[in-house]
């Protein structure tokens, strides 16, 4: 999954670090680090982050979806 953090909408309240630690850490008070290449398997982690950012500043990029849903429906034929 990718991920993209707006970091002038981040306003460092940390409850995507503190949801999803192994994907996003705070360095200082302000600074977001974060990895945007997040493994699927932290995805329930992650989705949970993004749905307590208070500034909505996470955004998933779903472009691999309809690949995975090719895929899916390929294997079942």
């Amino acid at each position: 999954m990718r991920l993209v953090v707006d970091l002038n909408r981040c306003q460092g309240y940390a409850q995507c670090a503190f949801l999803a630690p192994d994907v996003f850490t705070m360095h200082g008070e302000e600074a977001l680090m974060y990895d945007p290449g997040a493994d699927e398997a932290r995805r329930e982690q992650v989705m949970r982050a993004v749905a307590a950012c208070p500034v909505q500043a996470i955004l998933v990029d779903r472009t691999d979806a309809p690949i995975a849903l090719e895929r899916a429906q390929a294997h079942d034929r």
